[in-house]
């Protein structure tokens, strides 16, 4: 579980990381060396139901990749709750691996720290060229006008999850396609010690994540449109509220969901403990846990009404993980070869079959292994409905901020407080007060 200080912690040091790169730190040696020609060390995120599943995936993999370049890759799998403070700390440090997994809407905060290498035209053409990617996961790589700060590596969306045996048993004919419909049906399914959908609450990222969903169709965002932070207009509080409401005023969220801050809610509902799930890419991580793919279907994110309903049809934001090189790695030519070989069109289909997750190479994606029905909603809502979230500095602070504060929201519903408009004005209000001032 990621604590309150632990995320806290994430936004100090992320300060004084941009602190440290104004001052010329994080990339101390100019841009790195190969000193050291024949290991890497790469940080991987953990993409699988466990670290071992991670391992057993990548490491046949990494093998290949020796048997190829004779280079040694050392890996680490870094469970999320530890991974940015970890990156954080060895951009202040210098003492961080070659090449490390990061998620996608950090990129333009570790961008600032000046601690990843700048992907130019030159960079890019050693991998096979910047157009081999598609649109929307380039779009989540750094700031806007800026040489991206990491490759893409793995595309994902929000999708939902559902149970069709506990549909059928509940009398509920489909998938809803409204927040109202999906109210309606969670209340069908809360009975008997079953629960109509899961969550993880405490887990600040995946908190931000509805939370930017859910603002992006009442309309609003969480930054001006000159970079200023904005957490607590009508809208984000609107937005916050009908999402916390799901456990506070609906209650078709158990209260322990509070707590849950490792993929718990992906093994209630492959468990079926639940009869829905919002999840980036679940499919791998269901079948992992023994759950059929014929037991549960799978359906876009809902809207507010209709469609597309009032303010934006938005049922995603641009989920992913790119693939970053540290500045000063003293294996640059074998990171970069690293890169190439990861983002392979052969390791694109290879390790996003195994993820469960969408290539965002091009001629990966267009593979018929990414062809199911599944991976139709995942492709249509990333080029269609998802949307990044902000490429601004202070991104990865807003997400320990924002994510922290609607976890202690969730806290509240499980105790049984009451969470008002007036509650979750004052939590967004202090919120925005964590972030640096411009």
């Amino acid at each position: 579980m990621r604590s309150i200080r632990a995320a806290a912690t994430g936004a100090v040091m992320l300060s004084l990381a941009l602190a440290a790169s104004a001052c010329g730190g994080g990339s101390s040696t100019g841009g790195g060396s190969n000193d050291s020609p024949k290991e890497l060390t790469y940080w991987a995120s953990n993409q699988g139901a466990s670290i071992e599943i991670d391992k057993k995936v990548l490491q046949p993999e990494l093998d290949k990749f020796e048997k190829q370049t004779g280079i040694k890759v050392k890996l680490e799998v870094v469970p999320w709750s530890d991974l940015l403070n970890r990156i954080l700390t060895a951009t202040t440090s210098g003492q961080g691996p070659d090449v490390l997994n990061i998620g996608n809407t950090w990129s333009a905060s570790l961008q600032a720290t000046g601690a990843l290498l700048p992907w130019d035209a030159k960079t890019f053409d050693a991998i096979g060229g910047k157009d081999r990617f598609v649109d929307s996961a380039l779009g989540s790589t750094g700031a806007e006008g800026q040489d991206p700060a990491a490759v893409p590596l793995y595309s994902m969306a929000y999708a939902l999850y559902y149970n069709k045996q506990m549909f059928a048993d509940a009398g509920i004919d489909g998938p809803p396609a409204t927040w109202d419909e999906l109210v309606a049906a969670g209340k069908k399914l809360t009975k008997d010690g079953k629960w109509g959908i899961g969550m993880e609450g405490s887990n600040p990222s995946e908190n931000v994540h509805h939370a930017f969903v859910f603002a992006e169709q009442h309309g609003a965002d969480f930054f001006t449109s000159d970079g200023r932070a904005d957490f607590a207009n009508e809208g984000a509080v609107t937005a916050v509220k009908q999402y916390v409401d799901l456990m506070a005023k609906d209650k078709i969220i158990a209260p322990g969901n509070a707590e849950y801050a490792q993929n718990q809610s992906v093994s209630d509902f492959a468990k079926g403990r639940t009869g829905m799930l919002l999840w980036q890419s679940a499919s791998a991580n269901l079948t992992s846990q023994g759950m059929s793919e014929d037991a549960y279907g799978i359906a876009p994110v809902p809207v507010r009404s209709g469609s597309p309903g009032p303010g934006k049809q938005v049922n995603s934001m641009v989920a992913g993980i790119n693939l970053a090189v540290f500045n000063n790695t003293d294996n640059l030519d074998g990171a970069t070869a690293f890169v190439k070989f990861m983002t392979s069109d052969t390791e694109q289909k290879i390790l996003n079959t195994a993820y469960g997750s969408i290539p965002p190479v091009k001629a990966a994606q267009q593979d018929t292994a990414f062809n199911s029905p599944a991976n139709a909603v995942l492709k249509d809502t990333l080029a269609t409905s998802a949307a990044a979230l902000p490429q601004v500095p202070e991104e990865s602070q807003f997400e320990t901020a924002v994510g922290t504060a609607v976890k202690n929201l969730f806290a509240d519903a499980a105790a049984g407080r009451e969470v008002t408009t007036a509650s979750v004005k004052a939590a967004l209000t202090k919120a925005q007060q964590q972030m640096p001032t411009k």
